[in-house]
């Protein structure tokens, strides 16, 4: 018959559609999503894992809801397909039940299914395993801590008991509520300025540049409906377990006045057209479910911009941080806060740490930078590699104006309300492209690019506290004028001799056998939202030749960005060279044009580095900072058990650049050059370091790091230098706590420091710490510093020294004269010097006094300039062991399972080095190379009143030939002719399908196909 011939033809043409998608994965350019709204997710970056079975068990429950998950979908279906699909894949199953999910997403499609599983169930198991299924997370439970806290209102801190229950979520810092002031409170006096006034708005508004046709989002605690600040509340969508969208906290509120009110406190785009998604309820408390369900309707609503003035550290939230992706790779732009933990380095908050997002700090009404203001680098890369810059840009923060709940003004401080800040800008930006009929420009990328190229440095502040520095309106709104999609890059150059904006790298010149300098560059692509690097190639300068590079990245830039790791190192042939090489570094990007070619763009990083001669062995340190861990992936608690601010975790990553700053700082100021390993011990040379400094490991050490750093000391004159820090069984397991959010209990993985892994690394010396813990105030001499929660000393050899202090144990409180310090010196010339805390040294924890000076004669004593004396303290004839002081439990000893790790030895990282592709003798320039790039900036004025000759940004000059362009393909360009052929043959088959599925439902008024899963 006709229909069983038409159902032939299409179960041919299906398996020829099948056999081809099969064969090359997908037509190209095709979408996968069926709503053309929607944007599918790409595979995202990859994330390092984390390097043994424990943490990864970690990582994936923590800040979990009990039995509850996130089913994500490789494709947007509607809810009842994947009920469906559910059915299917699950089948006979028992134990499990799809959840609903009760708001304004319900009817459409979604990527993800909320499902209750029991334990015991397969169902979970069947989840991972079907090849429909993207992934399986478990469902997190937020706390809501904005980041703002009342200007009127002192921060309180208020360190939370050592073994108190406490909230786990999307959290930074303890702020005061956000309701109404209390009668009586001091109220400081707010600055007269207005972010309106500042960056001169009026100016805009009378072009007509309003934010009108311009949609933004706000996630936050909701808004009141009919506020009367607000003329252009477009939605305002409830995503809580609550009925009702008014904002009962005032966040919201204020966040949104500072974006677009119209009246008593101005925003800087009145006419924008507001989105108000109340993410979080009364009590502070949201989901990833809710998360994930707005940010799919963000996307349905095709807004062009999102404020998130939220944050937490957790960075391996994957379902958020892959929806924040995709949310970008539909051309929304993400503005987000970048926390209020500064003036500590290496706390930025996420999402705006991710290079997709506008991460915004904060800065005061006198350009100085906020205290509060979270500064870099991202900890995503660590322990191995070294972090992107963030923050992106700078807003002003401290008493900023916005709207009150119900009417009225108040102002707030803190990098909660300077996103708004931004996302006005940005706003108000998008506008101007609307009015000029360009509002095809409107993308994460470009309008990234507008902010940062506009905006102006602030003096004396690095590039880790400020990124490209002060937004600035006016400079935004005149280089949009003239903008043309690009690639760019940040850093824009790599000029290591420009101190301060360039620290940490202007701090410490490159030798020959230094630790390679590494540099994550993030790149930019705002003409198109998917593209390739093609090829990275570098050209010598003046002196160039004395340097080798290495370069690490994803082959693909999405969305809209992506990052490039820089590995510089110096030749032979620099050993004893005194001073710069330059050159500049060639990133070939392209990405398909729409016609029968490529677009191909090239971005250009010119560098300059100051080289010196190899520094003498004795003042060369090793940093070894590949046994440091910190959350994520897992729960790594706190070093100070008291007397600390209200912060269970340690995830500042006990770098040198972060939260051990003021070490670094101390250590180049004597003198010592310090090189960062981020890699096991094995992958060193010992004979190039005087010492190697173990500073609070968290991680164990394989047996081989064992054996070679026992062959260094003993026999290669390498000294040690351990800090450890507190370690208690019995403590870990009452520092476990019941999430009240998630209903589940945490163990730490360790204690502030992996005790027993250190004394097993110290063991070949007859060295240990025991596990009690101490407190108190160490001296030596007229120096003192504070012992917080640290470990004593239960070993030590003969010959050695050690120096004790009277302190306090931290669960008994029973005084105890115990040693804390031992000095040691090898028969192989190495020395040991070990000590039971780290605390003092830590930025993060702010200890006054510091133990700085205890480093400083640490070193001096391992390099031979002082000696036991110094220390008043004399060598022991016999060796020492305290019974009152037992050693933790090892591995395989009894030690609980949160503290046994299956140690697996990883291999050195092999680079790939590269010679210059030519040399230019032309290229040497004798002024900070930001200059040379954007000579405007010096001169630009902030609030400039008439519109002068376009101050576009001067990007580095390329050669024609490099210029953006489209060029026909060529066979060094891959199969550009196969791949049209099989674009013909995909468009071809589609049409073909659906012509026989018209024609049957014309031909025979049958019921509709179910189409779950075509």
């Amino acid at each position: 018959s006709r229909q069983a011939m038409n159902g032939a033809r299409l179960l041919l043409l299906a398996a020829v559609a099948a056999l081809l998608l099969t064969t090359h994965g997908a037509c190209p350019g095709a979408a996968p999503d069926p709503d053309p709204g929607f944007v599918a997710a790409a595979a995202p970056a990859p994330v390092q894992q984390p390097r043994n079975e424990t943490e990864a068990a970690a990582a994936v429950t923590a800040e979990v809801v009990t039995n509850e998950y996130v089913v994500m979908f490789g494709r947007y279906s509607t809810a009842v397909q994947h009920a469906r699909s559910l059915g299917t894949i699950i089948g006979g199953e028992s134990g499990w039940t799809l959840l609903p999910r009760a708001n304004p997403a319900a009817s459409l499609p979604t990527d993800f299914a909320l499902v209750r599983i029991e334990a015991g169930s397969g169902a979970l198991e069947k989840l991972r395993r079907s090849p429909a299924v993207r992934n399986v997370f478990p469902q997190r439970r937020f706390t809501f801590s904005p980041l703002a806290f009342e200007s009127n209102a002192q921060e309180a801190e208020r360190a939370p008991p050592p073994f108190a229950n406490l909230s786990l979520g999307r959290q930074q810092s303890a702020f005061p509520d956000m309701t109404e002031l209390f009668a009586g409170q001091r109220v400081l006096q707010a600055s007269s300025f207005h972010v309106t006034d500042i960056f001169n708005a009026q100016s805009l508004w009378q072009r007509g540049v309003t934010g009108a046709g311009v949609r933004v989002a706000v996630f936050d605690t909701g808004l009141h409906e009919n506020h009367p600040h607000f003329r252009n509340v477009r939605e305002i969508t409830n995503w809580t377990n609550e009925n009702s969208s008014d904002d009962r906290l005032g966040h919201g509120t204020l966040v949104a006045g500072v974006i677009a009110s119209h009246q008593e406190c101005d925003g800087l785009a009145p006419d924008a057209e507001l989105y108000i998604f109340r993410v979080f309820n009364k009590d502070r408390v949201s989901y990833t479910s809710w998360f994930l369900d707005a940010f799919n309707f963000a996307i349905h609503r095709r807004v062009h911009v999102l404020n998130l003035s939220i944050g937490g550290p957790d960075f391996m939230d994957r379902p958020f941080v892959e929806k924040v992706r995709e949310v970008s790779a539909n051309g929304i732009v993400v503005v987000s806060a970048i926390g209020n933990d500064g003036p500590l380095y290496g706390t930025n908050n996420n999402p705006a740490d991710q290079y997709d997002v506008i991460g915004v700090g904060g800065m005061d009404f006198s350009d100085n930078l906020a205290g509060f203001s979270s500064r870099g680098m991202t900890a995503w890369e660590l322990p191995s590699g070294y972090g992107r810059v963030k923050p992106d840009v700078l807003a002003y923060a401290d008493h900023v104006e916005g709207s009150r709940v119900n009417g009225g003004c108040r102002t707030l401080s803190g990098t909660s309300v300077a996103a708004p800040v931004v996302t006005g800008i940005v706003t108000l930006i998008a506008s101007s492209l609307v009015v000029d009929g360009r509002a095809n420009l409107i993308n994460p990328a470009a309008m990234k690019q507008i902010v940062m190229d506009s905006a102006e440095l602030l003096p004396g502040r690095n590039i880790f506290e400020q990124g490209a520095g002060r937004v600035n309106l006016m400079n935004s709104y005149y280089i949009a004028q003239n903008f043309q999609p690009h690639v760019s890059l940040l850093p824009d150059a790599l000029d290591f001799t420009d101190c301060p904006y360039m620290w940490p790298y202007c701090t410490q010149p490159l030798y020959f056998t230094s630790v390679p300098v590494t540099v994550n560059v993030t790149i930019l692509n705002s003409i198109t939202v998917s593209s390739h690097i093609d090829e990275i190639a570098w050209k010598a300068g003046h002196n160039g030749d004395l340097l080798e590079l290495s370069f690490t990245y994803p082959h693909d830039i999405w969305p809209w960005s992506g990052w490039i790791g820089v590995r510089v190192r110096a030749t032979a042939e620099a050993a004893d060279f005194s001073g710069t090489a330059e050159g500049e570094i060639r990133i070939r990007t392209s990405a398909a044009s729409g016609g029968a070619g490529r677009l191909q763009e090239e971005a250009v990083l010119p560098f300059r580095i100051p080289i010196v001669p190899t520094p003498p062995r004795h003042r060369r340190l090793l940093w070894d900072q590949y046994h440091s861990l910190q959350y994520p992936p897992g729960f790594f608690p706190r070093d100070v058990l008291t007397d600390v601010p209200n912060e269970q975790f340690d995830w500042n990553g006990d770098h040198p650049h972060t939260n051990m700053r003021e070490l670094y700082a101390h250590l180049r100021g004597l003198g010592y050059f310090v090189d960062v390993l981020g890699e096991p011990l094995t992958c060193f040379d010992a004979n190039n370091y005087g010492a190697l400094l173990l500073v609070d490991p968290e991680d164990d050490f394989s047996p081989q790091d064992v054996e070679k750093l026992h062959d260094d000391v003993d026999n290669r004159g390498l000294s040690l230098l351990v800090f450890a820090d507190w370690f208690n069984v019995d403590i870990m397991e009452k520092f476990k706590f019941f999430d009240t959010n998630s209903k589940t209990w945490w163990h730490p993985q360790t204690g502030g420091a992996n005790v027993p892994a250190i004394n097993n690394i110290l063991q070949p010396w007859g060295v240990a710490f025991g596990s009690t813990v101490f407190n108190g105030v160490f001296k030596v001499g007229a120096n003192t510093a504070r012992f917080l929660s640290g470990n004593a000393i239960a070993r030590f050899p003969a010959g050695g020294a050690l120096v004790s202090a009277e302190l306090v144990d931290a669960l008994t409180d029973a005084t105890a004269d115990v040693p804390v310090l031992g000095l040691y010196r090898t028969d192989g010339g190495g020395s040991l010097v070990v000590f039971g805390d780290s605390s003092c040294l830590d930025s993060a924890l702010r200890q006054t006094p510091s133990c700085l000076w205890l480093a400083e004669r640490a070193l001096a004593f391992a390099n031979g300039t002082l000696d036991h004396t110094d220390f008043d303290v004399e060598p022991r004839q016999r060796a020492y062991s305290s019974g009152q002081l037992p050693t933790p439990p090892r591995r395989g000893d009894g030690a609980p399972a949160f503290v046994s790790r299956t140690v697996v030895h990883q291999p050195c990282t092999h680079h790939v080095w590269s010679k210059p592709a030519a040399f230019d003798p032309d290229f040497h320039v004798d002024v900070p190379l930001r200059t040379l790039l954007y000579p405007h900036a010096a001169t630009m004025q902030s609030q400039p009143q008439q519109p002068q000759q376009s101050p576009q940004l001067q990007r580095p000059a390329v050669d024609a030939a490099a210029a953006t362009k489209t060029v026909p393909a060529t066979k060094d360009e891959g199969s550009f002719y196969s791949h049209l052929v099989l674009y013909l043959l995909c468009v071809t088959v589609i049409i073909a399908l659906a012509s026989v599925v018209i024609f049957n439902r014309w031909a025979t008024p049958t019921a509709d196909l179910d189409t779950d899963g075509v």
